[in-house]
């Protein structure tokens, strides 16, 4: 029963990896989109959307199948759990890499006003997060949750350099103002999705410890 058990564990793992990847996916394809400004690549990334939502009923359905025939010990509830909670933020940031896509094209066959620096940088930073925070639950790895939850400076930091970046080019033209806000909306866009990582890598400490990250 138990060997049972641990198939479907390992079958959760991978399952929580395949969703990782749709998300890192479409995060790099709206990046690139938005980069090149490509209506195609924003439309591929929008349309991860639906399959990132497939997973995540997909292995919902799996944990409740974990929770009801099987008898979890402690530790395994806690797995489980963090589990269902971590898909709960992996899905939204498929929804915020859509979002940034949306944008995208909006913005797509207009000069942009400023040459994108910091923004590439906050996607670069976020998917690294996103990866090294399931990385974690996989690997059980408590040291690389923690680091996730300490990277979320970085996101924010950049987040606060592209904000004021934004703010200058307003004053200095008030007809920048449309396309900056737009890109405001990117970088927070960006900033909610490390917010979301740090929630996975904090139910990963949850599911070790049993304590919570910021206890």
């Amino acid at each position: 029963m138990r060997s049972k058990f641990e198939e479907q564990l390992a079958e959760l793992n991978d399952m929580l990896v395949e969703m990782g990847t749709l998300i890192e996916t479409a995060i790099a394809l709206a990046t690139q989109a938005l980069r090149e400004q490509d209506i195609e690549l924003a439309k591929k990334a929008i349309a991860y959307e639906q399959e990132v939502d497939q997973k995540e009923k997909d292995i919902e359905a799996l944990c409740l199948k974990l929770l009801l025939r099987q008898q979890p010990v402690a530790r395994d509830l806690r797995l489980i759990s963090a589990a269902m909670k971590m898909i709960t933020d992996m899905e939204r940031i498929g929804d915020q890499a859509a979002d940034i896509a949306e944008i995208t094209i909006m913005l797509a066959g207009t000069p942009y006003i400023k040459k994108l620096e910091h923004i590439p940088l906050m996607a670069q930073a976020t998917v690294k997060m996103v990866t090294d925070s399931i990385d974690a639950f996989v690997k059980n790895d408590l040291e690389l949750a923690h680091a996730v939850i300490k990277s979320d400076d970085v996101v924010d930091d950049l987040f606060g350099k592209v904000r004021s970046e934004l703010i200058a080019l307003i004053h200095a033209d008030i007809t920048n103002g449309e396309q900056a806000l737009d890109f405001l909306m990117i970088a927070k866009y960006f900033e909610r999705i490390g917010d979301h990582a740090v929630n996975i890598a904090e139910w990963v400490v949850f599911s070790i410890t049993g304590r919570n990250a910021k206890g």
